[in-house]
């Protein structure tokens, strides 16, 4: 790898073991065995190496969403036997593989609500990480619908995936506070099927 990568790299491992509040730009060089005027270089700031590498942790997250499937036990391998998209039973499944990841991706977040909580603190990171919500909108979507990120227009992306994303934060929340108490995807799921039938009852 170049510096480039080696800095990515390292900086994802310093977010992950200090958070974003106490990496500093000391111990990313450390941790990737480069060089301080390597981060102005090639990422310009601190800041934005480090929200490049939290949107990178967030990515690889998604790719482990991306190969659901059946739960273990529940028939084929992962990533085979998908129900029909647009279902309630896609709509189960997909939480159900993303409730799935929580132990493993604890860390990450730990990050997002870190951003929540301290954001006022770090400026150009809330600005940075403003634009890329967007993006994790659109990337949602497919994981229900099976339509291509590229295809998705951006109406379904300002209401569908505004929906799924406001769906998994308060998702993890409640995973990270009490995973003892917190909704699983059956609860999910049959409480929008009553939620639906309410409102297809109403006309």
């Amino acid at each position: 790898m170049g510096h480039r990568e080696d800095l990515l790299e390292g900086a994802k491992r310093c977010l992950l073991e200090k958070g974003f509040l106490r990496t500093t730009a000391r111990d990313i060089v450390k941790e990737s065995a480069t060089n301080l005027g390597s981060i102005g270089y090639h990422y310009g700031s601190k800041d934005a190496l480090l929200v490049q590498a939290y949107v990178s942790l967030i990515e690889e997250m998604g790719d482990t969403w991306a190969a659901f499937g059946p739960p273990p036990g529940e028939g084929g391998a992962e990533g085979q036997g998908r129900t029909s998209a647009g279902s309630l039973e896609r709509f189960r499944e997909v939480w159900t593989a993303i409730i799935r990841t929580v132990p493993e991706a604890r860390a990450i977040w730990l990050l997002s609500f870190e951003l929540v909580l301290q954001g006022d603190r770090m400026s150009e990171v809330r600005a940075l990480l403003s634009e890329a919500q967007e993006e994790g909108r659109s990337g949602i979507i497919p994981l229900f619908t099976d339509i291509p990120e590229a295809e998705v227009d951006p109406e379904t992306v300002d209401t569908e995936g505004r929906l799924y994303q406001t769906l998994l934060q308060g998702l993890m929340v409640q995973w990270l506070f009490d995973p003892g108490t917190a909704t699983d995807a059956d609860q999910l799921t049959e409480g929008l099927r009553r939620v639906i039938a309410g409102a297809e009852a109403a006309g």
